[in-house]
């Protein structure tokens, strides 16, 4: 593991290539209201926490207020994802604003998002395009983390309820059972895995999410211990796929692939966050080791975290991911923005 110095160095460097350059580009404009800057404040708000930064957490309350006009314009699955600092930011200032609007924004999720036949929520985008019927792994970081962070501000257990069946029915329909690990998405009108793709950001996301929203429920109502057995077998069959140099190829099961920086980064800092929860023993500290040390390799000069894959929605095949092509995004900062703090604050408990 790197020294303590160097991660923060290193992290604060990703932080600012987040914050202090403007950007119009899709991957890196923050002041926007979607999925990839959402992933980029929720990264910034645990940076900010397990970093003791401040600075952070005071530029998330400025990012809301410039930025909130837009929250109103659509409610999908995907833009869901900034309302997860909303608990976080009201605790902090007192504003009751962010209490009333993440009340509003729960319970339209809980009686209004579209669902699949299973119940599972349908993941809706702000493009222009549908994908009925369709499970993606990205809703448990998207919106679910959401819903278990306002349960636990509320100390409401329906939101609690819905974030520990949503948690498990997409364990349940996207984990494949003979190597552990997850598909990246399930039609449920077609009964299959569409492309079949062992995606490896689609495995980050939830091996993440998993344990942040069982802590976040955990005081409000029980959880199946099925969800602590499966993300154990999701945490070892990732072990399997990951490369000599500590990374995971865009489609894990796929090693002439290209190595995916943001994917492998979430990766292992959903080891992190189970070994922190007691779900993972130690055994998992020399491939987190080793994932930090790939990937801080992959962060430039400037800290940009290169070899970062593009938007990827369930591709037609699996030849078609390794398409996709890298490009600096707010979630690939984001989570190795969450990699960096994780295993500085590991570093901190030796």
């Amino acid at each position: 593991m790197k020294g303590k110095n160097e991660l923060s160095e290193l992290a604060e460097r990703v932080y600012h290539r987040m914050v202090d350059k403007m950007s119009s580009d899709w991957g890196m404009n923050i002041d926007s209201w979607d999925w990839v800057p959402g992933v980029g404040v929720i990264s910034i708000l645990a940076y900010g926490q397990l970093m003791n930064n401040h600075e952070a957490t005071e530029y998330l309350l400025q990012w809301t207020v410039r930025n909130k006009h837009m929250s109103e314009q659509v409610n999908v699955i995907n833009s869901m994802a900034p309302y997860a600092i909303f608990p976080d930011l009201y605790r902090m200032s007192g504003e009751r604003w962010y209490l009333e609007t993440a009340i509003t924004i729960g319970d339209w999720m809980l009686t209004e998002a579209p669902r699949t036949r299973e119940g599972a929520f349908e993941h809706t985008v702000t493009e222009n395009v549908h994908f009925s019927e369709q499970v993606w792994a990205d809703t448990l970081f998207m919106a679910v983390l959401f819903l278990a962070r306002l349960a636990k501000l509320t100390g409401d257990r329906k939101y609690a309820i819905e974030a520990e069946f949503q948690l498990l029915v997409h364990l349940r329909l996207l984990q494949d059972a003979p190597t552990g690990v997850l598909f990246h998405g399930w039609n449920c009108a077609e009964k299959n895995h569409m492309s079949s793709a062992r995606w490896t950001r689609a495995n980050a996301w939830v091996i993440l999410a998993s344990p942040w929203i069982v802590e976040e429920i955990g005081s409000t109502t029980p959880f199946s211990d099925e969800i602590v057995e499966r993300y154990q077998q999701l945490a070892s069959g990732l072990r399997h796929y990951q490369g000599k140099d500590g990374m995971w190829s865009t489609v894990m099961d796929q090693p002439e692939f290209y190595a995916e920086t943001s994917g492998s980064a979430g990766i292992a800092a959903g080891w992190l966050a189970g070994m922190r929860l007691g779900w993972l023993d130690d055994s998992y500290k020399e491939a987190v080791d080793l994932t930090v040390q790939g990937v801080i390799e992959r962060i430039d000069r400037d800290g940009t975290a290169l070899g970062v894959s593009g938007g990827t929605p369930v591709m037609p095949s699996i030849s078609a991911y390794e398409e996709i092509p890298c490009i600096p995004t707010l979630y690939g900062q984001g989570l190795v923005l969450i990699l960096l703090s994780l295993a500085n604050a590991e570093w901190s408990s030796l």
